[in-house]
């Protein structure tokens, strides 16, 4: 009896690990954006990696993520944005609100944003998770209450920065999970699209920002 106990443990344990360590799956390509996806254990929202270059200063491109206010030009299907608290230069909480085409209901969530560099590689990690309760569930909106993004944004020799992010949701409410499948890499690609010409405003050419070395 034992035996087989410890034998159907194991066997949960490979499965487990298995599908922990599924690789990720290229779904599509467009103007130098590759977005990626692959299942998640405990989950039925699939899991999302963008990689791509751009032409920016690692400075250029933190400062974008982290103007809350110009977000509403880039990010998918942004209604509206707010900045909640400002730690520090290098962190914040803010909050946004996402157009969903009806007949669904708009979806909301509060990011915690925090920037930081490795003084060696010069490596940059911007950790978005989002909180579920720092500001109240507003009538006809679906709280976002787990996500977890995460941008790695890498220098390299010819002046431009290598960006992967990563991100997986829970997008809350009766969304049907495999139509929230069929459309998870349109807002990464038309999002990064946009994040190409948001860079090249003026706004951001000659940034310097004093906790990024460039």
């Amino acid at each position: 009896m034992y035996k087989k106990i410890t034998l159907i443990l194991l066997l949960l344990i490979t499965l487990t690990t298995a599908n922990a360590d599924e690789p990720w799956s290229l779904s599509t390509t467009k103007e130098g954006i590759k977005v990626y996806t692959r299942h998640v254990p405990n989950s039925k929202i699939k899991a999302i990696k963008v990689e791509c270059s751009l032409n920016a200063t690692p400075a250029q491109l933190v400062a974008v993520l982290m103007d809350i206010k110009g977000s509403i030009d880039w990010v998918y299907h942004t209604k509206s944005v707010n900045l909640i608290k400002q730690v520090s230069p290098s962190e914040l909480y803010y909050y946004s609100e996402v157009n969903i085409p009806w007949p669904l209901h708009n979806r909301d969530f509060i990011a915690h944003i925090k920037v930081t560099q490795d003084p060696a590689t010069k490596v940059i990690t911007v950790d978005a998770p989002c909180l579920a309760d720092m500001v109240p569930v507003k009538d006809g909106i679906v709280r976002i209450e787990h996500s977890v993004g995460k941008w790695i944004i890498t220098p390299t020799d010819n002046g431009q920065v290598k960006v992967e992010y990563t991100l997986h949701l829970d997008a809350g409410g009766s969304v049907p999970a495999w139509l929230l499948n069929m459309f998870i890499t349109q807002g990464p690609t038309e999002s990064f699209i946009k994040l190409k010409a948001q860079l090249q405003k003026p706004a951001y050419k000659n940034v310097k920002l004093a906790y990024i070395a460039d």
